[in-house]
């Protein structure tokens, strides 16, 4: 097949091409992706010289662009995306249009190639914020973003799902919780904590840090998504998580605790503005319909991370510094 990965210059993104032609090593990949602020090319500088991969720098709401390269596509997945919360709430606009107007270009280039196969991602905070004992998400929970953030990605998946209905474009949508691994740019609470601490700095935790979060390696994510792509039934979606729930305050003790640091790193910061409790997945459906289950320990895999970043400096300290 020859793929097209919007936002593969990006954290999740570029993990997924790297484990894509690793695990199908015949397909050629074409990447996508603007470059803003969270895009890297040293991301995937590994994969300069391999011939079924190839980088376009460009943005997904240029429709002749994306049309042209659509044209010469089997398929679509489509991380491209802007997702920092904090950045939403303070300025939407740039939500509203890569999110929603760039899933719509793609749609329509899919459509006018006559369907293309199209995997988009998603996230878990579309369906809004739980609180301690309700029932997890599914792919049944109604819809209740609370962020400008999740607000747009809530729009985009409706209308990946409008494009199935109207146009039969033939896609699949999975919605995942919060990843974390290497290439995440710091700004993110997992990177922000453990670069801060190579540098000495304090730990700012918003509120008493009690929020909870379901975390999964991007691994782990990239393994489900490679199997929707290859096993999902058309027009359905996939929650993924790895039901590891940790609030940020045991998040952030614990990464004190393994990178040897005393709680007196802890800096108490203003809660974030209309800041969701909890989220959390069930990823009964695709256990059972795609046999797949994450693989990588919490503990493991935060170790792993810790260590890639205290490995690559010089990867993070220039996009701390900008």
């Amino acid at each position: 097949m020859k793929i097209l990965v919007t936002g593969g210059a990006g954290f999740i993104g570029s993990n997924f091409i790297r484990q894509w032609l690793k695990n199908n090593p015949n397909d050629q990949i074409v990447n996508l992706d603007k470059l803003t602020y969270a895009g890297n090319l040293e991301n995937l500088s590994d994969l300069d010289s391999q011939d079924n991969y190839s980088f376009v720098q460009g943005d997904i709401c240029d429709s002749d662009l994306v049309q042209s390269l659509v044209d010469d596509i089997d398929l679509i997945v489509h991380f491209a995306a802007e997702s920092h919360v904090d950045r939403s709430i303070k300025n939407s606009f740039d939500f509203i249009k890569t999110n929603v107007e760039g899933t719509q270009v793609l749609l329509e280039a899919a459509k006018n190639k006559g369907g293309v196969r199209f995997h988009h991602v998603s996230t878990d905070e579309v369906f809004g914020s739980l609180e301690l004992g309700q029932a997890k998400f599914n792919e049944k929970t109604p819809y209740d973003p609370r962020s400008p953030y999740s607000a747009s990605k809530a729009a985009s998946d409706h209308l990946v799902r409008a494009y199935f209905h109207t146009h039969q474009v033939p896609i699949t949508i999975s919605n995942c919780s919060n990843n974390y691994g290497p290439y995440q740019f710091p700004e993110k609470l997992i990177p922000l904590f453990i670069t801060n601490l190579i540098e000495g700095k304090d730990l700012p935790v918003y509120g008493q840090g009690l929020n909870i979060r379901d975390w999964i390696h991007v691994d782990d994510h990239n393994r489900g998504v490679e199997m929707i792509i290859k096993k999902g039934k058309i027009g359905e979606t996939y929650c993924l998580g790895a039901n590891h729930e940790l609030s940020n305050i045991k998040i952030t003790k614990t990464i004190l605790n393994l990178m040897g640091q005393g709680e007196d790193k802890i800096k108490y910061v203003s809660d974030r503005l209309g800041h969701d409790f909890r989220y959390a997945i069930d990823a009964s459906k695709a256990q059972n319909e795609l046999a797949w289950s994450p693989e990588i320990k919490f503990i493991d895999g935060l170790q792993a991370t810790i260590q890639w970043y205290q490995d690559n400096p010089s990867w993070w300290k220039k996009l701390k510094n900008n």
